[in-house]
């Protein structure tokens, strides 16, 4: 079983990132919160910590491999537990990922079936079964994944990830949002805080339409 992949990031888009080892290029499943992470990372070494599952229906025959993968193991670990509910599955959970991870554990472990239900793909009868059974687990994701790892570039990923929902709420939606993301992060520039990746934003919106 694949659990870890080092290697260069040489693509990211909605679903995937590839990552070039030696002769090979590996291509991994990222749900949409790693995605924004890893968008300012093109041309570095990374490394995934990955899930490997069959895709398909295997009464017809047709099981393809698939990888996922996530920044750090705490990820993986309540990945794998999202999916355990009854109804959810890889695809579902991972449609679901939109926010970071300890900003889900946060709204199963107080409850917040309307938050939970704001997800992709979830709803409320699902955000009430995945409060059911996950909630007295949720402590651990909610408080470690945010503490792990406090360096610079942690802190940009952060802004990153903040921007985006500013983006949502200022009305544009999220593919709009994740495009003039990508577009402002492809200068390579490091942004400190949200206001400083807002005006790259808009500022690389105006010069497009001059």
């Amino acid at each position: 079983m694949i659990t870890k992949i080092c290697g260069k990031l040489v693509h990211v888009d909605d679903y995937h990132a590839t990552l070039q080892v030696d002769a090979f290029e590996y291509q991994v499943l990222i749900p949409e919160f790693a995605r924004r992470q890893l968008q300012a990372r093109l041309q570095e070494t990374v490394a995934l910590h990955t899930i490997y599952y069959l895709d398909g229906n295997p009464a017809h025959g047709r099981l393809t491999p698939r990888l996922i993968g996530f920044l750090n193991e705490v990820e993986r670990e309540f990945f794998d537990l999202f999916c355990s509910v009854d109804g959810v599955g890889s695809r579902k959970a991972l449609r679901a990922m939109v926010r970071p991870v300890q900003d889900v554990a946060r709204l199963i472990e107080e409850q917040d079936a309307k938050g939970l239900a704001a997800l992709p793909g979830i709803g409320p009868a699902m955000a009430e079964r995945i409060i059911a059974k996950l909630r007295r687990k949720m402590p651990k994701f909610a408080l470690l994944v945010g503490r792990e790892e406090r360096h610079e570039a942690e802190v940009e990923v952060n802004v990153v990830d903040e921007t985006f929902q500013v983006l949502v709420t200022l009305g544009h939606n999220e593919s709009e949002a994740r495009r003039l993301l990508d577009a402002a992060l492809a200068s390579r520039r490091k942004f400190k805080d949200v206001e400083s990746l807002l005006q790259a934003v808009y500022d690389q919106r105006g010069g497009s339409r001059s």
